[in-house]
């Protein structure tokens, strides 16, 4: 089902073209134009997936009905032209295929082609790098509060469970940079850092590193821009309270991180924040950035009952409104592809 909102994005990324941190020009966001620029979103509540094409002057957005109501963490392979998430519904990966044809035929729903065992209760945020994909199993009472990273890998023929870690903190959200995995640590201001995932052995395993952002009330949402050196995190504050979230940007971040000791804390003469009662921000649980138009797309689940909110990339800490929102009932995840 199509629908026509956030019409401005384009256009705010057109302006903002002109004067960003790379000086980048009009003709190569022109060029950019001619490849695919797509926003993906899961919900808790509604069993429908939705797909924002960023290149289109109506902002085409489409939302897909799929196998589960709720559902969390979102990534779109480009290759084989398909979706996969958390489904918090059947506990198990789910891969949508045929995407495209969905999209041109304005279809009602996407078609699943594949799904795992079900080796995880309670998932949150998904991360893909590669053919592997990790899931974050949220403590809670039905599997016995215990929190895990579960590995699997994808192929043309299915998805087969690799490894199962433990881990001695609440997960979220998380996000692979090649071998190295960063998790945020809910309930804290914490983020974590596990080198060389992929090599531990199943069972228990500890991070690398572990440092606290100050300022910073709850954990929720993580991405992080190797090409711009750029990590956000968005803080939920009080679960029940739909104006007090906030989003952190740490540039230059892998100095950051190496220039603080394993248990320290990043300073926030180190962090540049989005706060305030303007943001609408109460519980961001899931982010996205583009480095090229230098927006943030937030998740916020409960300030109007679901909204994706869209945020220039802030030059110093400001309380302001989003370029752009709509309401999107039970958004639990967005994912943002490139080409």
């Amino acid at each position: 089902m199509k629908k026509t909102i956030l019409t401005s994005v384009l256009l705010s990324a057109i302006l903002f073209s002109c004067s960003n941190d790379n000086n980048e020009s009009l003709d190569q966001l022109e060029r950019s134009a001619n490849k695919d620029f797509k926003l993906f979103t899961t919900s808790n509540t509604t069993g429908s997936v939705s797909v924002t094409d960023l290149n289109s002057s109506f902002q085409d957005y489409n939302s897909f009905l799929v196998a589960s109501t709720d559902a969390d963490g979102a990534y779109y392979y480009p290759n084989s032209d398909e979706v996969v998430f958390a489904s918090r519904t059947n506990n198990r990966l789910e891969v949508y295929n045929n995407v495209a044809n969905a999209l041109a035929t304005n279809a009602a729903m996407l078609s699943l082609s594949q799904f795992s065992t079900s080796d995880f209760n309670n998932p949150r945020e998904i991360s893909v790098d590669g053919d592997k994909i990790v899931v974050a199993q949220d403590q809670s009472a039905a599997n016995s509060n215990t929190n895990k990273l579960v590995v699997y890998q994808k192929t043309n023929s299915g998805l087969t469970l690799l490894n199962s870690y433990t881990v001695n903190f609440k997960t979220w959200g998380i996000h692979l940079e090649g071998n190295t995995l960063y998790a945020v640590a809910d309930l804290t201001s914490d983020l974590v850092v596990f080198e060389n995932f992929f090599s531990n052995m199943d069972g228990d395993i500890l991070p690398t590193k572990r440092v606290t952002i100050e300022g910073l009330v709850r954990t929720h949402g993580i991405t992080y821009s190797k090409r711009s050196n750029t990590m956000v995190l968005t803080d939920v504050g009080s679960a029940a309270s739909d104006s007090d979230g906030g989003i952190i940007v740490i540039k230059g971040f892998t100095d950051v991180l190496s220039q603080t000791p394993n248990m320290g804390t990043i300073a926030m003469n180190k962090q540049t924040r989005i706060y305030g009662s303007q943001t609408l921000l109460g519980n961001p649980v899931d982010v996205a950035y583009d480095n090229f138009t230098k927006q943030i797309y937030v998740a916020e689940r409960l300030n109007g009952g679901g909204r994706l909110l869209v945020f220039d990339l802030p030059r110093s800490n400001t309380n302001t409104t989003p370029v752009d929102m709509r309401n999107e009932a039970g958004i639990s995840s967005v994912y943002l592809y490139r080409e």
